[in-house]
């Protein structure tokens, strides 16, 4: 499943692309997330956790750099996870450019995203809808730190995402399903 995200965060390019390369910032940042090991400067592990309504899943993976342009501001991660309790497995190929906008930082995200499993029978709409949600949580606390660290020195920990779960992200997510399932409905009714 292809995911395209973009969203623009009030920073000079320069400072948001190092933020972005720094794995101990950006995993306070992913909703969820827990960095667990830095196996290398290319290779972290990690754990993620999310919970919408009455599943809850929790998974463990390895995130590498396999492409790395910092002329162009691109980066290329390869991430690769095993649902803890065997309901799946998921992989990622997420594609990170930046570009200079009047706003400041332009963040583009392109992620390929294979989901095996149970986790897979929730359906590419449902998996969007979350995925859009943590991107813009994302989006949010990476600004917050950015900013933070531009105005002073003191520690970003309190711009950290909260885990995705509860029932405002269900709501969110039913609501979401609801709008898609009206608007086809209405495209197949006769003018």
């Amino acid at each position: 499943m292809e995911i395209q995200t973009e969203f623009v965060v009030r920073a000079p390019i320069e400072r948001v692309w190092t933020y972005l390369l720094d794995v101990h910032r950006v995993a306070r940042c992913v909703p969820g997330a827990e960095l667990t090991e830095v196996v290398d400067e290319r290779t972290w592990k990690g754990k993620t956790n999310v919970k919408v309504g009455p599943v809850a899943l929790s998974f463990a993976g390895t995130v590498v750099i396999q492409e790395r342009d910092d002329a162009a501001h691109r980066v290329v991660l390869k991430a690769q996870g095993m649902e803890q309790r065997g309901k799946g497995a998921a992989s990622a190929l997420a594609t990170s450019r930046l570009e200079r906008v009047e706003e400041g930082t332009k963040v583009f995200l392109d992620t390929d995203l294979t989901i095996t499993g149970a986790v897979a029978q929730y359906g590419r709409g449902m998996i969007a809808d979350v995925s859009q949600r943590m991107t813009k949580d994302f989006a949010q606390c990476l600004e917050a730190g950015i900013e933070s660290e531009a105005g002073s020195a003191a520690d970003v920990s309190s711009a950290a995402a909260a885990p995705v779960r509860g029932l405002r992200l269900s709501l969110w997510v039913l609501w979401r399903a609801i709008v898609r399932f009206v608007r086809r409905i209405a495209g197949r009714r006769p003018d």
